[in-house]
Order: C-alpha cells, then structure tokens, then sequence
C-alpha cells in the first residue's frame, strides 16, 4: 500500500502563507525551522533531516540539491523550482497537486521539477 508523500520546505521555501495553505489543505508539511531542524542548517543537513523524517523537500537551492541528490541516492524526493518561477497561488495548486497525485514510495531517489505540476 502506498503512503501519502509527506513535505518539508526549505529555508529558502520556508514562508508561513505557503505552509499555511498546505496545512489548510489537509497536507502533512514541515519547514525550517522545526523542532528537529534549525533555521541555518545546510542543505545537506536539510535534505538528510527531511529524509529521516520521511519527507521530501520543496527548494530553490536547485545545483546545491541535485549534487546531492546524487550524493545520497537514497533520499526521500527532491522537489525543485526556480525561485520567482511561480506565484504564492501557482506554488500553493502545483504543490497541492504534487501531494494529491502521487505518493512517496515515487519520490525515493528522485529529483524532480515542480513545473511538472504546473496547471
């Protein structure tokens, strides 16, 4: 049976109105800073917290992100945009089709762009 894909957004993706709007749509979602992750923790540190925690994680941190994609290939999903490419609202219904439309057993070991999701 496949499990929900559960979310954390970076500290470069971490803004209250866009977690706000995911918890309100019933997602379960994470951000730095967490009680298990802080505020100025590396991206190394975050992608390897996200992934104990089960999670992938939302970044615009995009070459940091795919060097270490592929440094730890076991990782819980990788979820990219280019910072600026989309607007609150266009994040919020990409992401919320994200976590809608597929699960986490997809995301081990993947890299993939939000664009995908784009409506």
């Amino acid at each position: 049976m496949s499990k929900k894909l559960h979310l954390h957004l970076d500290a470069d993706t971490s803004s209250k109105a866009l977690y706000n709007a995911l918890l309100e749509r019933g997602h379960d979602v994470t951000r730095t800073p967490t009680a298990w992750m802080p505020f100025d923790a590396s991206d190394e540190q975050q992608l390897l917290g996200a992934t104990a925690q089960g999670r992938a994680i939302f970044t615009y941190s995009i070459r940091d992100f795919i060097v270490l994609g592929k440094r730890y290939p076991q990782h819980a999903g990788i979820v990219l945009a280019r910072q600026n490419s989309l607007s609150l609202n266009g994040l919020i219904h990409a992401l919320d089709r994200v976590l809608r439309e597929t699960n986490s057993d997809e995301w081990v070991g993947q890299t993939r762009w939000l664009n995908e999701w784009r409506k």
